[in-house]
């Protein structure tokens, strides 16, 4: 165990600091208890389903359980709060996405600021696909666009809740192309997907690993991305760039983040085993299945995207009215 020390003075009065790298709150070793990891989504959407292999494949590394606690709403807003709010000692995480750190933000009054939470690590990036079913009267991204334009706001899409990422990075497509659609907010991609394999809503807007099953099945066919680029997990579908459109893409990511005030020593802890579970040949795999990617960022780098992103799409939710004043 690493010990420094260090003196301080205090006029004529000087005191000898003494801090240990492998302790934190007293004697106890971080960590020593288990874990809890919040997902702001309900179960079994894109989040969740990375969370909880994410969790399998970090418990180990870490020594303690790590219990995966679904706590949707507000388009992520509720579970995110939840842990901004929580003791700074590393035992209440949030594994989030993007649009809770970045859009809500930007379109809702939230309980929380960019300096209310520590951001630890990225973790995986992935996009969006607007999807339908198998007998929808087009078959590419160019005549999915067309067909809606065709049938203003006939067509219904879900997605992750009103001012979202997805919501917003389906409006800038839809004003690019001066089409419309009826947006309905639900609570996250796993939802939105029961809604749309129930026959609730006509389009699918949402990460990619719910509907993947449906779409290898036959049961579902994705023809837009929100990616510039073409997928060849999902071939079917058009990139934004095969429309002319690449500057639009909107992407996704998951993130880790703690309460403010989290301890380096616990932040760096963390940072070590989470960086072990992303770069494992079997998380990589996962994620690859579920048309995702794995990606390992630090601290400094996570916060810098999440303030970059939160201006970038905080200026089209201007753009579109859905801002705040």
């Amino acid at each position: 165990m690493k010990i420094t020390r260090a003196v301080m003075c205090f006029g004529m009065f000087c005191v000898t600091l003494v801090a240990s790298s492998g302790l934190v709150h007293g004697q106890e070793k971080y960590p020593s208890r288990p874990i809890t990891l919040v997902v702001p989504t309900p179960p079994g959407g894109g989040t969740d389903v990375v969370a909880r292999r994410l969790q399998a494949i970090v418990e180990p590394i870490l020594g303690v359980p790590v219990v995966v606690r679904n706590m949707p709403g507000a388009g992520g807003v509720v579970g995110t709060a939840y842990v901004a709010d929580a003791k700074p000692d590393g035992y209440t995480l949030a594994l989030t996405f993007n649009g809770a750190l970045t859009t809500i933000p930007s379109t809702k009054r939230v309980p929380y600021k960019t300096d209310s939470y520590v951001p630890i690590m990225q973790v995986g990036s992935s996009f969006y696909a607007m999807c339908v079913a198998p007998t929808f009267p087009a078959n590419t991204g160019r005549e999915f666009l067309e067909e809606l334009r065709r049938n203003p706001n006939k067509y219904t899409y879900g997605n992750d809740g009103a001012g979202g990422n997805m919501h917003l990075a389906a409006e800038r497509i839809f004003s690019k192309f001066a089409v419309k659609a009826r947006a309905v907010p639900l609570g996250g991609a796993g939802e939105t997907a029961r809604f749309f394999l129930g026959g609730h809503i006509d389009i699918y807007g949402g990460s990619v690993p719910p509907i993947m099953p449906y779409v290898t099945a036959g049961t579902a066919k994705c023809l837009l991305l929100t990616s510039a680029n073409d997928k060849a997990t999902l071939p079917q579908a058009s990139g934004l760039a095969a429309l002319g459109a690449a500057e639009l893409e909107t992407g996704f990511w998951y993130v880790i983040v703690g309460p403010k005030d989290l301890p380096l020593e616990i932040v760096k802890t963390l940072h070590q085993a989470l960086g072990k579970a992303v770069e494992s040949a079997s998380f990589k795999e996962t994620l690859d299945k579920l048309g995702a990617e794995a990606v390992f960022r630090g601290p400094d780098e996570t916060k810098a995207l999440i303030q970059r992103e939160g201006k970038e799409l905080g200026d089209v939710a201007r753009q579109l009215g859905l801002g705040l004043d």
